[in-house]
């Protein structure tokens, strides 16, 4: 063994979904973990220090903190988010390019970024774009390799209640019939550890990610039949997005264009056991129909 090899992988988001899928997998693999959180004394970073993750505080907002936080490290899992008390995706981008240029001054070898599946393809979808950016401001700046999920099987959730309804009824602005690329967050997490851990295993540079493509009428379907009842999809119009641009130009772009174009075989030979999603169902829904 190395000196390297003792070293800890910073995870950027480790209280959230995705970083906490990193977490998960890194820690399953033996691996050492320093998460860096805005909050340390969180509920949550109390979690991941029983857990043996050193937690640091670190404010993407603040070069400096992120600097201080990256140094001494073997890699760095990164993932922004868009919200608009975030600053939307302008505020995305802000944070990327301070995350890149505190990895770059602390010296950091290899920094994997979540960011999403079409964004090297000119969407013109805001928070696709503001992930392209925050890839190019990478690549400039530190040695980088870039997982892109497709559809999350997590938003799915949102949808899914325990109820007596004799049906399911899942409701999306978007066709039923449209073929949708998925992957559920713990792939996500286990892809991006594993291009971590072995950055060679990602030769190609990036990798667009999915555990399954099916419609959102066969989802309704398999969605209903776990809740052990009828399962329809209901095909809305654009319009109930109202004024939400963003969202507005991703369902549209699903229509349009061939969307997602992930790699299975490539997402399978990083991750064996991805998830289609049947298995995340089974996953997610207790059988009397919680949502775990």
């Amino acid at each position: 063994m190395t000196t390297t090899d003792f070293l800890p992988y910073a995870v950027i988001g480790a209280t959230g979904q995705q970083g906490g899928a990193v977490v998960d997998a890194l820690l399953g693999a033996g691996r050492p973990v320093r998460a860096l959180v805005r909050d340390v004394d969180s509920a949550k970073s109390e979690s991941l220090k029983k857990r043996g993750v050193t937690v640091i505080r670190a404010d993407q907002d603040d070069t400096r903190s992120v600097e201080k936080a990256l140094r001494g490290i073997r890699g760095l899992f990164l993932m922004t988010s868009y919200s608009e008390s975030d600053g939307g995706t302008e505020g995305e981008t802000r944070r990327g390019l301070t995350v890149a240029e505190a990895a770059a001054r602390a010296e950091v070898p290899l920094v994997v970024y979540s960011s999403v599946g079409g964004a090297e393809r000119h969407s013109g979808i805001p928070h696709f774009e503001s992930k392209r950016r925050v890839e190019e401001a990478l690549s400039g700046l530190v040695p980088s390799l870039f997982v892109r999920p497709t559809f999350f099987m997590e938003n799915l959730a949102r949808s899914i209640v325990a109820d007596d309804s004799p049906e399911f009824v899942l409701r999306l602005p978007i066709p039923g019939d449209v073929p949708m690329q998925m992957v559920s967050v713990t792939d996500i997490g286990r892809v991006s550890a594993a291009v971590l851990i072995d950055p060679d295993s990602l030769p190609t540079g990036s990798v667009e990610i999915a555990g399954d493509v099916v419609t959102f009428a066969r989802a309704a379907e398999l969605i209903g039949r776990r809740l052990g009842k009828a399962g329809r999809f209901e095909s809305l119009p654009l319009s109930v997005l109202a004024d939400d641009a963003d969202r507005t130009a991703m369902f549209q772009w699903f229509v349009d264009t061939p969307g997602y174009q992930a790699d299975f075989e490539a997402t399978r030979r990083l991750e064996p056991d991805v998830l289609d999603l049947s298995a995340w169902l089974d996953r997610v829904i207790e059988p009397s129909g919680v949502v775990r």
